[in-house]
């Protein structure tokens, strides 16, 4: 994240798309991020068989 001053728009848009239990996640302030992007979002997914 670019700024934690935008952490808690961040955890509203969060809880739009994610529900209890949430996943695990970190969250850490850099000074810049690839293409002038405000957050980097990486994710592990698992698929029911």
């Amino acid at each position: 994240m670019k700024s934690l001053a935008d952490f808690a728009e961040f955890n509203e848009i969060y809880a739009a798309y994610f529900s209890e239990p949430y996943p695990a996640r970190s969250c850490v302030e850099v000074s810049r991020l690839p293409k002038n992007a405000l957050v980097e979002i990486e994710a592990i997914a698992a698929a029911k068989q």
